[in-house]
């Protein structure tokens, strides 16, 4: 007595569909139309002035000439302040960053410190990294006046809040026997942390830190425009003057500084690894 076979679904029926990420499909096509009509409504209130788009045309492709024939002798000197006082506060705030960075980021980490020092090496990072950096200068320029000190601190300030963070959640995501294993042979609790997470986190902070670096440089450009010192007041001056050609020989050196930072990282991470 031969069994019958069972009768398969068709292919088409069988094959596999991604569920939708809301399964109503009533509420699903309510939020795609409700974010179309917000979107329409949002641009509908934005304010175009086309008349001032059109004057400032002129303007805009002279700044583009200004690339094409960069001048770096008219405010040479000026220059030169300006990225020696970004240059120094960018490594200066970098190096006090990190000093500080690191105790706040293990201090950080859920699978390293104890709770009540977890929470408030969280709320040091929260804290720091609410405020934008601009806001942060703008404060510090009228704490301690005009120049690279208040650009200093700005910078330090803002290396906190993201290499603490970074480095909490790395050593959070370490693979865990390398430090057992330290710790199950009686290391103390600075050898745990020097052989069993150290290694495991360097390549990564490494990278970090250097990433910060070209971060700190171009934020010393931004900050300087409110009066923190660096290249950027050379620049807005020479925007505000309309010496575009200035203001492109400016930009040109940082672009220079920051692809240089760019690429010696990737060379000293490679080394490390």
């Amino acid at each position: 007595m031969s069994a019958t076979a069972p009768v398969l679904p068709p292919a088409a029926s069988r094959s596999w569909r991604r569920p939708p990420v809301i399964a109503n499909p009533l509420l699903r096509w309510a939020l795609i139309l409700g974010s179309l009509i917000y979107l329409v409504l949002a641009i509908g209130s934005v304010e175009v002035n086309w008349l001032r788009i059109y004057e400032g045309l002129d303007r805009g492709w002279a700044f583009i000439r200004g690339f094409l024939a960069p001048d770096f002798t008219s405010r040479w000197g000026d220059i030169v302040t300006g990225m020696v006082e970004s240059l120094t506060m960018t490594v200066t705030s970098t190096v006090a960053g990190i000093l500080i960075s690191v105790p706040i980021g293990i201090g950080a980490a859920r699978n390293v410190a104890p709770r009540w020092v977890y929470y408030v090496c969280r709320s040091i990072i929260a804290i720091s990294r609410s405020f934008q950096e601009i806001i942060i200068a703008i404060v510090l320029v009228a704490l301690v006046g005009f120049g690279p000190l208040a650009g200093f601190l700005t910078l330090s300030f803002a290396t906190i809040g993201f290499l603490s963070k970074l480095l909490a959640e790395d050593i959070e995501d370490i693979d865990p026997a390398p430090a057992e294993a330290i710790r199950a042979t009686g290391g103390s609790w600075f050898q745990w942390l020097n052989y069993g997470i150290q290694p495991q986190v360097m390549p990564r902070l490494i990278g970090l830190c250097l990433y910060r670096l070209d971060i700190n440089f171009r934020e010393s450009a931004v900050i300087g425009i409110v009066g923190a010192g660096g290249i950027g007041a050379t620049l807005n001056t020479a925007i505000d003057r309309y010496e575009f050609d200035s203001a492109a020989a400016v930009l040109i050196l940082i672009i220079v500084i920051v692809m240089a930072a760019e690429y010696s990282s990737s060379y000293i991470r490679k080394w490390i690894q």
